[in-house]
């Protein structure tokens, strides 16, 4: 188990971490996830050992770590920018961690090679070991530098934004296959990551974070559906803010006859299964409304005014009292 208890972090008069508690239990997949400013690297960095904490503690598995140093956490850290040496194959960077330890710790030469081929399987990069970074592509790099943080075999690993420098579609075939990794190993992990939709696919757990605070601890679903602030609400997924204080995502509003809120369409688009239509409500008060409706129904076109109501709505009177409406 990780816990971080109480950490407060300041960089000159930038206060980083108001207080931040957390637990998460062995082999948790938990992703840390907010906006830039929001302290999710900067928490990520104090619980890997990169930067110490003010006040608080951190603490593996009961054990007060908060003066150990990186190199002494048993951690496996992934970057965004793969950070591998380029004058090395792809098996010498995976075997780098073992070929440094100090010659009591360090393996014997054959069962470094033999533990890098083991990871190039892993990764599924077998037969690619003596090739070099330069040759291979944006999302094989990061397998690499994937199989190098589970060389030491660490007690936890952590990634910060591991797929932010990639394209969209290799995205989308990492997460998949970090998911699958991460079901075969049960290694404990922690990923930073602005996007909603990484963090929902791939956490077991979300802790949503705003300007040094935590807003929201929970699985996905409970983040998605159940927001606890109207931050969470706006920053995870699509939100429309109604008269009233209600909000309410944008396939929990249907269009009715009558008896509802009026809004002038501005543009109607295909969005997957649905028709997305964007509008602004009468008299312009507010910002715009955005309504999924079922592509099998007939979309309104621009131009357009429509009644809509909510199925499902909440409402924030303060950030700490969420009130929900079934309706």
């Amino acid at each position: 188990m990780i816990t971080v208890n109480n950490i407060t972090k300041r960089f000159g008069t930038y206060s980083a971490l108001h207080g931040v508690d957390l637990e998460i239990e062995a082999g948790e997949f938990i992703a840390l996830l907010g906006p830039s400013g929001s302290g999710k690297t900067t928490l990520l960095r104090i619980i890997a050992g990169l930067e110490f904490q003010d006040s608080g503690e951190v603490r593996f598995n009961g054990k007060d770590v908060s003066t150990v140093g990186v190199g002494d956490r048993g951690v496996g850290f992934v970057f965004q920018h793969y950070a591998l040496f380029r004058h090395m194959t792809v098996a010498e960077n995976i075997a780098f961690g073992l070929n440094v330890r100090k010659r009591k710790d360090r393996p014997a030469k054959a069962a470094i090679k033999a533990r890098a081929q083991e990871l190039l399987r892993l990764v599924q990069l077998e037969g690619l070991g003596e090739r070099y970074p330069g040759q291979l592509s944006g999302g094989q790099r990061q397998r690499v530098a994937l199989a190098r943080a589970l060389a030491i075999e660490p007690t936890l690993l952590l990634l910060d934004e591991p797929f932010g420098a990639l394209d969209a579609k290799v995205r989308k075939d990492l997460r998949r296959w970090l998911r699958d990794l991460h079901k075969q190993m049960g290694l404990t992990s922690i990923f930073v990551t602005h996007d909603q939709e990484e963090a929902l696919e791939l956490a077991d757990r979300v802790v949503v974070m705003d300007h040094g605070r935590i807003e929201q601890i929970g699985t996905p679903e409970q983040v998605y559906m159940e927001p606890a602030t109207a931050f969470v609400s706006h920053f995870v997924g699509e939100t429309n803010q109604l008269p009233g204080g209600l909000h309410v995502r944008p396939h929990d509003v249907e269009i009715v006859t009558d008896g509802g809120v009026s809004v002038h369409v501005d543009i109607v688009f295909r969005k997957g299964g649905f028709w997305r239509v964007e509008g602004a409500l009468a008299g312009g008060a507010g910002g715009i409304i955005e309504i999924d409706i079922d592509a099998s129904q007939p979309a309104p076109v621009p131009g357009d005014i429509v009644q809509i109501s909510p199925r499902r709505a909440k409402t924030f009177i303060r950030p700490e009292q969420v009130h929900e409406h079934a309706q």
